[in-house]
């Protein structure tokens, strides 16, 4: 980590240590370990040009995807999982942030950090679920067909400009963590949908040469990432689908179905945009373990 980093987290994090020290009267001991576990997110969230601040919820389940490919215990990644918690829970109290990104982490789940992944067919329900005829969500419908398509985070998403996509290749040029362009190629079940879109909705949605954003709001600006959440539920919602959809669930999927269907590992990294491969090898454990519950619920001996 950086000087400056340094400069602009401990404060943070200090602050907030004096904080539950008055409040719960905790040991020295415990506040060296949550300082410890604090310090230890704030570092890996630098490696990701991610200040500890603006963590988002993938942020988190990508770290603790990163201690479980270390081989940490779920114990202490528990005791680490509980201890952001509450750091995020008095950042949303002391109105620093709006939203806590731990809320959506099960704690049940910390031997397999990362949500369960969508299946194919929960998949085929939210990506049918927007009503095509009406412009806004065209636009929603090309947004979930792109981003399970190419797998994005949905910061690159949302920041998408029209110069990004090339339509005749099949590729979509994105800057991910760290300012890193990388080539997404896209599939032509997404392309057609982009195209639709393009020629439909966004002219309703946007006066030509108003912006280049591709995928702008009700007010022709870009969107939020927690505006694009807020979408997904509604259309999860609408599909019947019980468990909370977030836009890095997708992401999920899109690695975990690529797995699946015999992707190698490498190229899914380079697809995700992952700079360790031990950040995607966490993928393969979700693609063994349903291979495993497929392999007892159909074979006669299962």
């Amino acid at each position: 980590m950086t000087k400056a980093a340094v400069a602009k987290q401990d404060p943070l994090i200090e602050e907030y240590l004096d904080h539950i020290w008055a409040e719960k009267g905790l040991s020295p001991h415990s506040i060296s370990a949550y300082r410890r576990d604090l310090t230890s997110l704030a570092k890996w969230l630098d490696t990701q040009s991610t200040p500890l601040q603006k963590a988002g919820s993938g942020d988190i389940q990508e770290y603790l995807a990163h201690r479980y490919a270390l081989q940490h215990s779920p114990r202490s990644t528990a005791r680490h999982l509980s201890c952001f918690r509450g750091f995020y829970a008095w950042l949303v109290r002391e109105s620093r942030i709006k939203v806590n990104p731990t809320e959506l982490i099960d704690s049940a789940k910390l031997g397999r950090p990362l949500p369960k992944s969508m299946s194919e067919a929960d998949i085929e329900l939210l990506l049918n679920e927007p009503d095509i005829e009406i412009a806004l969500e065209l636009r929603d419908k090309a947004m979930l067909e792109l981003l399970y398509a190419t797998g994005l985070r949905v910061s690159e998403l949302i920041g998408l400009t029209m110069s990004q996509v090339n339509q005749r290749q099949g590729v979509v040029r994105t800057f991910g963590k760290g300012s890193k362009e990388r080539l997404v190629p896209v599939g032509e079940t997404a392309l057609n949908w982009l195209d639709r879109y393009l020629k439909e909705a966004r002219p309703e949605l946007l006066p030509p040469g108003a912006s280049d954003v591709l995928f702008p709001s009700r007010r022709g600006k870009q969107m939020t990432r927690q505006t694009f959440w807020h979408r997904i539920t509604i259309y999860s919602k609408r599909a019947g689908i019980s468990y909370s959809v977030s836009p890095h669930l997708l992401r999920h999927a899109f690695a975990t179905h690529l797995l699946n269907h015999g992707a190698d590992l490498r190229v899914v990294q380079l697809l995700l945009g992952h700079s360790d491969l031990s950040t995607t090898q966490i993928y393969t454990h979700i693609a063994r373990e349903r291979m495993k519950l497929l392999h007892a619920q159909h074979h006669p001996r299962g």
